[in-house]
Order: C-alpha cells, then sequence, then structure tokens
C-alpha cells in the first residue's frame, strides 16, 4: 500500500479570466474547483494508474467535509484527521494573462491530533511506501518529517520525500528511498547556482553520499536527471504539448515515479513519471490515464 500525507489540504478554486485590473471589479469568464494538496494530488494519479494509495492528513469545518466528500468522489480511499478549530484553507487560483495564485493558511494542528496521526503512521507495514510533500503548517514542529521517518526507520518502508532545504537536508540520515529537488532547490541546498549537468551530478551525488537512495532532479523543459540507488544515471526528456496548467505537475511526477518503480525499472519509473507531469501540466486539472498513456509513448 502507497500512503500520502497531506498536512494542509486545500480547496482549490480556479478562476479564469480575461484581464486582471487591480483596484477594480473583475468578472470570471470560467470556474472550476478542485480538492488538493501535494498528498492528494499524488494519491489521484496513483487512482488514476490504478495504483491503490491511502490519503492521511488533517480536515477542519465545512471546507475540510467538502475536501474529504471530493476525495471520496475521485476514488481515493482517504482516513483523515478531523481537527477540533477551523476551516481547511481555500486557495484561489486566478488565470489571466499571468497566472496568480493567493493560498490560504488552514487551521492550527494541535498535539493531541498529531498524535493520532503518528499512531495511524505506526501501523505502516514492511513493503509498504509513504509519501511526505511539501512545506508543513507553522502549528506543527519543524522536524516534524523527521520524527515520522524515525517512527519508521525499523520498518521495511519505502519513503519518499518531496521537500527542499533543511527540511530535506535532515531526513537524509534516514535513508529515504526518494527525494525529488528541482535544479533550483538543488543549488539552494549546497548555496550555489547550478549551471551545467555537470553540475546536477555532482550534488545530487553528494545527496546519495548523504543517504539518499535514489535522487530526482526536475529540470522544466530540459527534462529529469535520475541518480539510482544501483549507481546508474537516466535522462529523461519533456513530453510534448500545451502546458495549461503549473499546478500538481510535480506531484504528478512523483506518483508516475512511485508506481514505475514497483517494477525495479528505475529508468521506466522515470518514464513514467515524466509522462504523468506533462500530463497534468497539459491538462486543466491532474492527469487522466489516458493522456498519461499517450505521453509515455512520446517516450
Amino acid at each position: 500500500m502507497i500512503y500520502t500525507v497531506t498536512f494542509n489540504p486545500a480547496v482549490d478554486y480556479v478562476v479564469n479570466t480575461g484581464e486582471m485590473k487591480l483596484g477594480s471589479v473583475n468578472r470570471s469568464s470560467s470556474e472550476k474547483i478542485f480538492f488538493g494538496g501535494k498528498g492528494i494530488n499524488v494519491s489521484a494519479v496513483l487512482a488514476e494508474l490504478g495504483v491503490p494509495s491511502k490519503a492521511l492528513g488533517f480536515t477542519a469545518g465545512f471546507t475540510g467535509e467538502a475536501i474529504e466528500n471530493g476525495v471520496r468522489e475521485m476514488g481515493i480511499d482517504s482516513d483523515f484527521i478531523r481537527l477540533p478549530h477551523g476551516n481547511s484553507r481555500i486557495n484561489v487560483k486566478i488565470r489571466a494573462k499571468e497566472e496568480t495564485e493567493l493560498n490560504g493558511q488552514g487551521p492550527d494542528i494541535d498535539k493531541a491530533s498529531l498524535e493520532k496521526l503518528f499512531d495511524k503512521i505506526s501501523g505502516i507495514s514492511d513493503g509498504d511506501t509513504i509519501i511526505l510533500a511539501g512545506s508543513i503548517p507553522s502549528s506543527l514542529p519543524s522536524d516534524i518529517y523527521e520524527r515520522i521517518l524515525a517512527l519508521l526507520s525499523g520498518k521495511d518502508v519505502r519513503t519518499i520525500v518531496d521537500a527542499t532545504g533543511a527540511l530535506l537536508l535532515n531526513v537524509l540520515k534516514y535513508h529515504p528511498f526518494l527525494i525529488k529537488p528541482n535544479d533550483k532547490e538543488l543549488g539552494e541546498m549546497f548555496g550555489i547556482t547550478i549551471n551545467s549537468d555537470n553540475d546536477i551530478i555532482r550534488y545530487a551525488s553528494e545527496l546519495r553520499r548523504m543517504g539518499a537512495k535514489n535522487v530526482l532532479v526536475s529540470m522544466a523543459e530540459k527534462g529529469a536527471m535520475l541518480f539510482d540507488e544501483n549507481g546508474n544515471t537516466h535522462r529523461c526528456g519533456v513530453c510534448r504539448g500545451t502546458v495549461r496548467n503549473s499546478v500538481g505537475a510535480g506531484d504528478s511526477m512523483l506518483a508516475g515515479f512511485a508506481a514505475g518503480a514497483v517494477s525495479g525499472d528505475f529508468g521506466y519509473a522515470l518514464k513514467l513519471g515524466t509522462a504523468c507531469g506533462g500530463a497534468t501540466a497539459f491538462s486543466e486539472g491532474l492527469a487522466s490515464a489516458q493522456l498519461i498513456n499517450e505521453l509515455l509513448g512520446q517516450l
């Protein structure tokens, strides 16, 4: 079983408008509502791939109820913890000539609720996978990822971490199965600017030396590079298509890689991840199975 964790899920309210004038009344040309957060996005794409997962995390208030219902309608199995106060956040995405986002803060997560999450994670079994993705709410301890990996360190559980900076560096001692920085984030972790493939190879290899088993580096229009646990380097270009959406492409790539890695073929896992990321980028929402398969054929 693959488990995903979304500490701060959201209702994403996507508004399309021809032109956005600040300080004036603007009218939309269309609106859509999506239910997300990085872990939920991963679970949604896994469902499209026919791979079962269970979404863990926290919900609160009437927006939390909407998220729970929406996730259920997406065919995702979930086991969210209801918080006693507040409301799950609403993120507003305005798509005009430029795309503007206003992300809500979300509810505080109390200690008792956090302990409930730890209890659920403690029940994860050998052979399972857990995916931790994204930033963490201010009400949670800054070492939350470390605490989760420490909780699982005695088990044969694949841990996948998609985070940045110290949040990522501090979990390397627990030997995560996969980490996924982009090229900019890779440079920031070492206080340098990535200027070439040789830079990526050098610093991704350093992350492996520090404990990561597999390092996946996304490079936008330049594709992605994977440095696997067997010492092999894989490279994959991008899919052809028209970009329509910037939300969830990285989460989709993570889902595709996690699904593909079950086979043990890391080259295929990278291609499937690339196809999933492209399918989301070329869609208004998250990737569909049909488009994923079409794009996989390009690779």
